[in-house]
């Protein structure tokens, strides 16, 4: 089965070497010629259950006829009047000012949105800045006051110290008397 299906393969390969031959002897059309156009020719070769096969055949330079169309040169154009031609130049100015003005749209629209952010960015810092600042005085406050009431406090502790000092030197001197 391996044999038969190697001569098989083979055979088509032969047949597909043959029909290129063939094909370029043979210049006239096939007449299983479906399509058809300029260096170009598209033919069924084959139609079973399984599928269709098609050849394409290329032709060579020489064989194109001056009345088939030429694929590299453009369609011609008929003749545009002078009128035509001046409102396809005013249409070309007006799409393409249409487009610079959409362009200066987009371009002023961005600055304005940079324009915000930055101001946001600001306002943000500002924001922050202004909160730190009072957050800090609020802090230098509490220590100033806090700092004051432990001063009043040793200012009290010390008047007390004087007047017990200034008692028990009464009180000494009160003794020194009576006794002597």
């Amino acid at each position: 089965a391996v044999s038969s299906f190697a001569a098989y393969k083979e055979k088509m390969k032969e047949l597909s070497l043959l029909s290129l031959i063939c094909s370029c002897f043979h210049t006239q059309p096939h007449p299983n010629t479906i399509y058809q156009y300029g260096d170009m020719e598209v033919k069924q070769l084959d139609k079973r259950a399984s599928g269709q096969s098609f050849e394409v055949i290329l032709k060579s330079p020489s064989d194109l006829s001056p009345e088939s169309p030429i694929l590299s040169s453009p369609p011609k154009k008929k003749d545009l009047s002078l009128e035509e031609l001046q409102r396809r130049l005013e249409a070309a100015e007006e799409r393409r000012k249409t487009q610079e003005a959409q362009v200066l749209k987009q371009l002023a629209e961005k600055r304005e949105h940079e324009r915000e952010v930055l101001h946001k960015a600001l306002e943000e810092n500002n924001n922050f800045s202004r909160l730190a600042e009072e957050k800090l005085n609020y802090k230098m406050e509490l220590s100033r006051e806090i700092r004051e009431a432990h001063l009043a406090a040793l200012r009290e502790r010390l008047r007390e110290k004087e007047l017990h000092a200034a008692e028990v030197r009464r009180n000494k001197e009160q003794r020194e008397e009576i006794s002597g």
